[in-house]
């Protein structure tokens, strides 16, 4: 408690102070009988100047005696009186003075007159200093409450009793405890402490103030303190000013989850995660409960129809911890909404609602009887269904459910979910076309890429494919296996300059050419100077900024072209600014072979060589783009002499070697295409391979079906001996007839008979049609009905023309039983 003596002590600004104020004793007459210390320095005249002497014709200017005798007559009538008069100097100035007047009734003699006068414009401060403490005691909108030394109030103003619903006679002796829950109340008077301990004043301080009344409702409140001391710096407790910053609290609440969404929403391209990062974002600060559920088509990425409806698909669901999820379907399950649920009526006019006083057991509530009854046991309110709509398109529904916090959703909270939806729906479109488009790129690039290899009597293979970006990705890397006459194969790796649909787009245009001039059956360093010409069209179709072309611009490709003979066992190459092959021969060595590098396609005018290198049967060659040896982990250096590490060992199957190499090499998801072909040697046993020379005489075509018809009847082909010499006869024929030197045939039994002849022209055999009076004409048309296929491949000197015949099945098959494999 404060004691009498602080009570009466008097603060130094009150003027009428005894320390600050002029105090003169009047007698019944008027005259002066007391004068103070604080009157002669104010007023000049020392006291045997005034005492005894009537006070008009001292103190008061002639032209002001009117004036103070209507004061003088008033405080007779009311014992008092209180205003500002005009007082005279010694030296003649009038100055102003507040005066209080008080008569003193005495017992023995006439009653006298106290006056207590102060400058007036100390007065009029002091006036204004009361008014403005009457105001904020009575009609400030801020609360103020003064508390004494132990934090009991010793009194408050109205604003404080409205925040506390209790009048303000009631709560003078009370605590903050004794409203605040007790929590906050120990928070508050905790930090007050600190104040009237320290003296240093808090400012601005937002604090929780629930009170017990409604612990439920948040409530918060900004709090400015400070000491109270008297005159001698004795504490006499702290004032404390209170303004309710519920509405402001939340406002910046909603601010920081708005900031918080925009970093949190939309980081990926995926419809999957952005609906789990919006339901993240929104619990629990804004709702207990929230799900997201889409149209089918949004998950599945493919285009939505304006004003489509129909199942929505959960896509996310999330609650506040503690909180079972049985009360709402998981995520996966598709539904439908009936037409009077909010979810329903929200879709359908693009609008949210708010349903603040929510009912589960409603028919149009949505859930189903079971769990609308736990909803109602969890104590389920208040609920919020807003559009997921970008670009004039629906695309689903967010829902939000309110148990745990005890306050409806309001209006701001519908504004607040609104901007959630629509950065999300945003996100959820952009990764639904990026779904789109990019399986667009991936269906097309697993056209361009062969899946699997039909069994080649010439290599057996394996390989791998990883674009950029892990298998997610599209890129321009490519590699292929290419059957070629007379049981040849070629093998080829490429890497187009760039990633992506550009990059994909460019790599089929050239996979397609290759196959089209392996068909020719060039050498090697032909197909890469035909390559290197096809390169330069393209990137000069592809001009800059073109609106047609966005993204990267193609303007370079580099590749690797082989061709492997399993009959001589000699491998052609040549590459194109690629990566060196890398062989490994059957004693488990490993060895890059010399083979110039040449430029990478599209510099166009350089040539490029080939090299010939002998491999044993068993040998592996591989075949791989840059992005295999050079990335973040190492350089090319290191890349490669990891690679040889992988590939190096005898007797491993291709899987495991490849397999080994890209675990060996690769990150989890590497930043540059990658493909890798690994392809181990077979050969043809010399039982499967005859070959003649035959001369240039009239009877070549009759010993080469004798010789023909004793080869086959050797292998057991009886069956195609007719037609392969009827083949036979018409090829040597055509070469005896229009060669002119020795002919060579070779014949090749493996998975189909092949038949080769081979002359010294240049000149290649074609079709035509023969007019019914032609006595010639028809021989190739005949080969090309009687064979599987057939062709002309040309070397630096001659040509050979070769067919393919179907083997016949075996006993017990059946001809649809043989496959590429046979």
């Amino acid at each position: 408690m404060i004691s009498s003596v602080t009570l009466i002590s008097e603060s130094p600004e009150d003027p009428f102070s005894v320390a600050r104020a002029v105090t003169v004793v009047l007698d019944h007459r008027g005259w002066v009988v007391g004068w103070s210390n604080r009157a002669r320095e104010l007023l000049g005249y020392p006291e045997d100047e005034v005492l005894g002497r009537p006070a008009v014709d001292l103190l008061v200017d002639p032209r002001d005696r009117d004036v103070v005798r209507e004061a003088a007559a008033a405080c007779i009538t009311d014992s008092g009186w209180f205003g500002i008069l005009p007082v005279r100097h010694r030296y003649g100035r009038r100055l102003g003075f507040g005066v209080r007047a008080r008569r003193v009734m005495r017992a023995d003699r006439a009653d006298e007159w106290f006056l207590v006068a102060a400058p007036a414009e100390e007065v009029a401060q002091w006036e204004i200093d009361r008014s403005v403490m009457d105001g904020l005691f009575r009609r400030s909108p801020i609360g103020l409450s003064i508390h004494d030394p132990e934090l009991r109030l010793l009194r408050v103003n109205r604003a404080i009793a409205r925040i506390g619903g209790f009048p303000v006679e009631r709560m003078r002796g009370t605590r903050t405890s004794d409203y605040l829950v007790r929590q906050d109340a120990e928070t508050i008077e905790a930090r007050l402490r600190e104040v009237l301990d320290t003296g240093e004043p808090m400012i601005f301080t937002e604090l929780s103030s629930r009170l017990q009344s409604d612990p439920g409702r948040e409530r918060f409140v900004a709090v400015s303190a400070f000491r109270l001391e008297d005159s001698t710096g004795r504490k006499l407790g702290v004032t404390q000013l209170v303004e309710d910053v519920t509405d402001r609290h939340r406002a910046r609440r909603r601010l920081a989850m708005l900031n918080e969404a925009s970093a949190l929403i939309g980081t990926t391209l995926d419809v999957q995660t952005t609906a789990n990062e919006l339901v993240e974002v929104a619990v629990p600060n804004l709702a207990d409960c929230v799900t997201v559920d889409l149209l089918e088509s949004v998950s599945l990425g493919e285009e939505l129809i304006p004003d489509a409806t129909g199942p929505l698909r959960r896509a996310a669901l999330k609650s506040i911890p503690g909180s079972e999820e049985q009360l709402l379907f998981p995520v996966g399950t598709l539904r439908s909404f009936a037409a009077d649920t909010p979810q329903a009526r929200s879709l359908a006019d693009r609008r949210p609602v708010l349903v603040a006083e929510f009912e589960p057991m409603d028919p149009a509530s949505s859930l189903d009887p079971d769990r609308a009854v736990k909803a109602v046991a969890r104590g389920v309110h208040s609920l919020m269904v807003v559009p997921l709509t970008a670009r004039g398109l629906a695309l689903g529904l967010l829902s939000l459910w309110r148990y745990r916090l005890p306050e409806p959703f309001e209006d701001d909270d519908l504004t607040l979910a609104n901007e959630f939806a629509a950065r999300a729906a945003l996100s959820i479109d952009n990764a639904r076309r990026y779904t789109q488009q990019h399986r667009t790129a991936l269906a097309l690039q697993r056209r361009l890429l062969p899946r699997e290899f039909p069994e080649h009597p010439a290599v057996s293979v394996a390989h791998r494919y990883l674009p950029a970006g892990g298998a997610a990705g599209v890129g321009g890397d490519w590699f292929d296996v290419i059957p070629l006459s007379g049981a040849r194969v070629a093998l080829v790796v490429g890497d187009v300059v760039g990633h992506g649909i550009n990059a994909a787009a460019t790599m089929g245009r050239l996979r397609t050419a290759v196959h089209t001039l392996a068909d020719l059956d060039l050498e090697p360093d032909e197909v890469l100077s035909h390559l290197d010409d096809l390169v330069m069209r393209l990137a000069g179709e592809q001009e800059p900024g073109d609106a047609d072309s966005p993204g990267e611009q193609i303007v370079g490709a580099t590749c690797l072209y082989a061709v492997y003979d399993p009959v001589s066992r000699l491998c052609s190459m040549a590459r194109a600014g690629h990566p060196p092959p890398v062989v490994v021969t059957p004693d488990g060595n490993v060895r890059f072979p010399e083979l110039p590098a040449g430029p990478p396609l599209g510099l166009g005018g350089l040539p490029f060589e080939s090299a010939e290198l002998e491999l044993p049967e068993g040998s592996v060659m591989a075949l791989y783009t840059n992005g295999l040896i050079d990335t973040d982990e190492h350089d090319v250096e290191a890349g490669l002499s990891r690679l040889c590490t992988a590939l190096g060992g005898r007797d491993r199957p291709l899987e495991e070697i490849c397999q080994a190499a890209i675990d060996a090499l690769l990150p989890t998801r590497p930043v540059d295409d990658v493909a890798l072909l690994l392809a181990r040697t077979r050969t043809l046993a010399p039982e499967q391979v005859a070959t003649w020379e035959l001369p240039a005489e009239p009877t070549a075509p009759a010993r080469a079906r004798g010789l023909t018809a004793a080869q086959l009847a050797e292998w057991g082909l009886d069956e195609l001996a007719f037609t392969t010499e009827l083949i036979v006869s018409e090829l040597v024929t055509n070469a005896y007839r229009y060669a002119g030197g020795p002919v060579t045939l070779r014949l090749l039994h493996h998975h189909r008979l092949i038949c080769e002849v081979t002359d010294s022209s240049s000149t290649s055999p074609h079709l035509r049609r023969a007019r019914s009076t032609d006595e010639g004409g028809r021989g190739l048309l005949l080969v090309a009905q009687l064979t599987a296929r057939w062709g002309t491949r040309h070397a630096h000197e001659g040509k050979t023309v070769w067919t393919e015949q179907e083997l016949p099945p075996r006993v017990g098959e059946h001809r649809e039983d043989i496959g590429p494999d046979a």
